[in-house]
């Protein structure tokens, strides 16, 4: 358990699972909980017994936003961070990990309700598995709360300008196969398999040569920063940097011998 249990921590085998746990308040987020999420991620980037992180909620709900109670109060200390220079090594953004930038990939696993700064942290994960009759949205247009966890930027880069103005303009409700079609969902499954399915899915990720895939990923990611001919120069030195470590090599190798054939992912 984490700080005050606002978190569960469980692993399956390589894949490190974090869980909100606050459904009194449908996990919403206070500032205890901003700083409990982005420990455990920290944390679990710097864990080579880890390859794969899942991100959850309990209690049917995924995350319905910053705690507009604690908000209300004075109580959210985090909301001091937007003040700070932005560090993407560090946990101080209002939801907790919104800043980082991690080597390793996250998965969501979205039930109920990913809304507000609950779809910030959505947008933060590399991909979302979401269960048939989860919701997302922009809920805190409603009362001028703004999103400051990376929305504005992630949510237009991962579904297009248009899309994300639509939902960050009106507010309103997604339901998972809008969201499919839209590329928020990268799976939509059945009510109650978003947690097993996300476990799954990393697990799966997980059983791959893991520093070509962190390079490559990293890659992916830094491009968004750079122009065309300085992305595809850190592209090749990101590459270079998987062929010289040799895991190229004893990929090569296995494949020779014999093992995938014909696209076969079981057997690497």
């Amino acid at each position: 358990m984490s700080d005050a249990d606002t978190l569960t921590i469980d692993t399956e085998g390589d894949v490190l699972i974090v869980s909100l746990n606050r459904p009194e308040v449908r996990n919403a987020v206070d500032s205890a909980t901003a700083r409990a999420i982005a420990k455990a991620f920290i944390d679990f980037d710097n864990d080579d017994r880890h390859a794969v992180a899942v991100f959850a909620g309990s209690h049917g709900t995924f995350c319905a936003g910053a705690d507009l109670k604690a908000v209300s109060a004075g109580n959210f200390d985090e909301l001091k961070s937007i003040e700070k220079p932005l560090d993407r090594h560090a946990g101080h953004a209002p939801m907790g990990p919104s800043y980082l930038r991690l080597r390793k990939p996250v998965i969501g696993a979205i039930s109920g309700y990913a809304v507000a700064g609950g779809l910030e942290l959505s947008l933060w994960c590399d991909m979302r598995v979401v269960e048939e009759d989860a919701v997302m949205g922009v809920f805190c247009r409603r009362w001028g709360v703004p999103l400051i966890d990376g929305g504005t930027v992630r949510l237009p880069r991962q579904i297009g300008h248009s899309r994300a103005m639509d939902m960050i303009l009106t507010g309103r409700p997604v339901e998972a196969q809008e969201a499919l079609m839209m590329g928020l969902a990268n799976r939509v499954v059945p009510h109650g398999e978003a947690l097993p399915r996300a476990i799954e899915l990393a697990q799966q990720i997980a059983r791959f040569p893991q520093l070509c895939l962190r390079n490559d990923r990293q890659s992916a990611i830094e491009q968004w920063d750079l122009d065309f001919e300085d992305a595809m120069a850190n592209e090749a030195r990101l590459g270079r940097a998987t062929l010289e470590s040799g895991e190229t090599v004893a990929g090569a190798t296995r494949f020779a011998s014999g093992h995938g054939r014909g696209g076969n992912f079981d057997d690497i």
